[in-house]
């Protein structure tokens, strides 16, 4: 780890959470859907961003595609850059979070471990954990991105769900559940309104 005794940091002195969320009438959470390609988690990221900010929220929307072609564009799909990945989010969730904002968080994130650190570094309170369940034959028979021929082709290594393994929660972890599989999107979207809305009310 760097030698971090020459930083100084300013968290006193900045404009608190609080006055930010006073700001903008809403309680700041992190929203992170997690689940196989293909179950519909950019789906319902969007959908979800476009109901709140329709009624009139502050929304900010990280999705595992988008991050890749920037922040993360230089990592890869090992197991330490797949961890790297989600710390890389989970940290800037967090700033996100700190500025009142609610946000939006969409990507795999196979591994309990995974989400262990997320919710370590966001902090439990702030985080709703959402778990976007389809089978990876649902998941392949839907392929949106064609990804799911490519990894039969071998054309995609290390494919969660086929090479890489996806770890689905434990009864006892937190987190709901959205069954995509055996209802429609607009249904999914619906329950994922009824479980969020509650949660980002003022005060």
């Amino acid at each position: 780890m760097a030698d971090s005794s020459h930083l100084h940091p300013i968290f006193d002195r900045v404009v608190t959470r609080a006055e930010k969320e006073t700001q903008l009438e809403q309680r700041a959470r992190v929203i992170w859907l997690f689940g196989l390609s293909g179950a519909g988690k950019s789906t319902l990221a969007v959908a979800l961003e476009r109901r709140l900010q329709a009624s009139g929220r502050v929304t900010h929307l990280l999705d595992g595609d988008n991050i890749r072609t920037g922040l993360n564009r230089n990592l890869g799909f090992s197991d330490a850059d797949r961890d790297e990945n989600i710390r890389r989010v989970a940290e800037v969730a967090k700033l996100f979070v700190q500025a009142g904002v609610i946000t939006i968080c969409s990507f795999i994130t196979p591994t309990r471990a995974q989400r262990a650190d997320a919710r370590s570094i966001i902090g439990p309170d702030d985080l709703l954990e959402i778990y976007v369940r389809a089978s990876f034959e649902a998941c392949a028979a839907r392929d949106p991105k064609g990804l799911y021929a490519k990894a039969r082709a071998g054309d995609v290594k290390q494919f969660t769900g086929r090479d890489s393994g996806f770890e689905p929660p434990l009864a006892d972890d937190p987190g709901f559940v959205i069954e995509t599989e055996s209802e429609s999107p607009e249904a999914s979207l619906e329950r994922l309104v009824g479980i969020v809305a509650p949660r980002i009310q003022f005060p």
